[in-house]
């Protein structure tokens, strides 16, 4: 078995440093950032490294920064090794492993949100919110037309509301989060849930591509499979 490599001083310290704060430190690029854009992972009794998007599990946190290349990256230079200061075993599909517990985070918030009366879904009643006032995260569905998401953030910039769009799931996955088939649009209320929404679909952003939070969703050509765009009063 190979020997894992050996930490540096200052690596040492920062990993026996209490976990109290909002600032983590990365394991690959030692970047100091904010614990909500990043990923905490433990290592397990059996020695092997499982990924903690709660950031609840028990023992040392390996933070990374919420993005595939640089978990990708953590894997080629055995830097869960180092930070673990032993050899630990690392899943091929870690990245993986994180897009998904993320997805779910998300779809749990907006079930939350949704039961608890603070989200609506639908482009109409996604107007009528914003024109009420107390959005606090706008849901663009990923591969929802284009024309779709642009309506409803000129509607937003119009009104004068600085509201974060979250687009990193995608109509199947919203739709799964208001009991349905299919949603594009969607909206939550301010609150806790809205912030944690905000922070959790930057991240998963980090493992599915660009869109993430944003001021106004992507513009670009219309994919050929993008979800339709009905704007009317059913519209989803």
């Amino acid at each position: 078995m190979n020997e894992a490599p050996a930490a540096s001083p200052d690596d040492a310290a920062a990993d026996d440093a209490e976990e109290t704060g909002p600032i983590r430190r990365c394991i690959v690029t030692g970047e100091r950032l904010a614990k909500e854009a990043m990923v905490r992972c433990v290592v397990d009794p059996d020695g092997q490294v499982v990924p903690d998007v709660a950031a609840a599990l028990p023992g040392r946190g390996l933070w990374l920064t919420a993005r595939r290349d640089i978990v990708a990256l953590a894997i080629k230079k055995r830097a869960f090794d180092r930070a673990a200061r032993r050899t630990v075993k690392v899943p091929a599909d870690l990245a993986d492993r994180i897009e998904a517990l993320l997805a779910r985070r998300c779809r749990d918030g907006i079930g939350l949100a949704r039961r608890s009366g603070h989200a609506v879904a639908g482009f109409e009643k996604v107007g009528q919110a914003l024109r009420a006032g107390g959005i606090g995260v706008l849901l663009e569905a990923s591969d929802g037309a284009a024309n779709g998401r642009d309506k409803v953030a000129a509607l937003a910039r119009g009104l004068g509301l600085p509201v974060a769009i979250v687009s990193a799931l995608a109509a199947a996955e919203l739709g799964a989060a208001f009991g349905r088939d299919h949603v594009v649009h969607a909206a939550l209320g301010s609150g806790p849930l809205a912030d944690r929404l905000r922070a959790d679909g930057a991240r998963l952003a980090g493992f599915r591509g660009p869109a993430g939070v944003a001021p106004s969703p992507r513009r670009g050509a219309l994919k050929a499979n993008a979800a339709p765009d009905t704007g009317g009063a059913d519209g989803v």
